[in-house]
């Protein structure tokens, strides 16, 4: 009897699982608050599958919803928080769409594409979607920047109008071949460094470990110095990078990030990534802080072969005042030798790139000629 009722449950799972399957596109739910800046023109379910592994659901989501700019102002950026369970493991994710230039009252898409789980007996939309933050033309913000999107857009608005900038005086000094030149470099593969990530504190230091010191690359004008940065290699594991910094502006810092490079025994550096830092108090002028990665890393290089660091370099990439101005390096550091072919190109950057390789030359002048 026991076991007739536990294939009755395994079958009413089974035809309740088919059921999720071919819920239609309203089960995608859009709540934004009543004063949002943008409101809901559209939502396409498009090629969004759903299907059942286990006790979850998995989606695959390949909606396209169509938004409107009620605001007075034109909206730089945006970043939808996606939620199918909020506690699951795998249950939420986010998409921002930087380089926006979205007039009041003008429509545009936001593409959704992800992979989310989320049990199968929770009732109600299967994927809802919220406002995290709007960014506009005046770096004004709206929304609740749960996910500090409020600093990442403003960086990326930051870099795009420093890079943009850049590209149309070189199209002006120097001509259209020499802007086809920087577009190639762009689109050229850099060095690519595959980086396993094992977060937690990194205690457990395997016998024979070296302290690898930084060589600190200073920036001209930058509001922090880089004084000194370390960290362990152990075999083919590095672990805790930190870098100490002396603020040597005239005002309080409470973010800041140190672009992390490793060189190879033969001389070849990679990007190894980013090292943050949010001290719990604001970094006084004059004070010093750490950015500390408490993690165990393992490097790997393009063609997959184990990569041991045998010199690190730090540069500082991007601060976050108290009053919430940013600071990013000026273009001219950019073109330095040492970090040209090293730091990846900016969201902006990547944008002009592919417009050049889909539509041309002609098309991408056309483009740095608006705003």
């Amino acid at each position: 009897m026991r076991s007739k009722l536990v294939i009755a449950a395994l079958v009413a799972a089974s035809v309740w699982a088919q059921n999720e399957a071919q819920r239609p596109a309203s089960s995608l739910k859009v709540n934004f608050p009543k004063d949002s800046p943008v409101a809901l023109v559209g939502a396409d379910w498009g090629e969004s599958q759903q299907s059942a592994r286990g006790s979850a659901l998995v989606l695959d989501l390949r909606t396209s919803l169509t938004l409107r700019n009620l605001a007075p102002r034109p909206i730089r950026g945006v970043t939808l928080l996606v939620v199918a369970q909020a506690m699951t493991p795998g249950g939420k994710a986010s998409v921002s769409v930087p380089g926006l230039d979205v007039k009041p009252g003008e429509t545009f898409p936001v593409r959704i594409d992800l992979r989310l789980l989320r049990p199968n007996s929770t009732p109600g939309p299967l994927v809802e979607v919220e406002l995290d933050g709007v960014l506009f033309d005046d770096l004004s913000f709206y929304g609740p920047n749960r996910l500090n999107s409020r600093r990442l857009m403003t960086v990326w608005e930051l870099e795009a109008r420093r890079d943009r900038q850049y590209y149309r005086q070189v199209l002006e000094t120097a001509g259209a071949e020499a802007l086809r030149r920087h577009m190639l470099e762009i689109l050229a593969e850099r060095p690519r460094l595959d980086v396993q990530v094992s977060r937690g504190r990194a205690t457990a230091v395997a016998p024979g470990g070296r302290s690898v010191e930084f060589a600190c690359l200073q920036l001209p004008g930058a509001p922090l110095e880089l004084l000194r940065g370390e960290a362990v290699v152990s075999g083919s594991e590095t672990f805790t990078p930190k870098v100490e910094v002396r603020n040597r502006s005239n005002r309080p810092v409470r973010y800041f990030e140190v672009a992390w490079l490793v060189r190879d025994r033969f001389g070849r550096q990679y990007l190894a990534g980013a090292i943050p830092a949010a001290p719990e108090r604001p970094l006084d002028p004059g004070g010093r802080g750490l950015a500390l990665q408490q993690a165990s890393l393992r490097f790997a290089s393009g063609s997959g072969q184990p990569l041991t660091p045998e010199g690190m370099s730090g540069v500082l990439a991007q601060v976050e005042f108290a009053d919430g101005e940013i600071w990013i390096p000026d273009r001219s550091v950019l073109e330095d030798p040492r970090l040209r072919r090293l730091l990846p190109p900016s969201a902006e950057e990547q944008r002009l790139a592919e417009i050049y390789r889909r539509h041309g030359l002609a098309t991408l002048i056309e483009e740095l000629k608006k705003r």
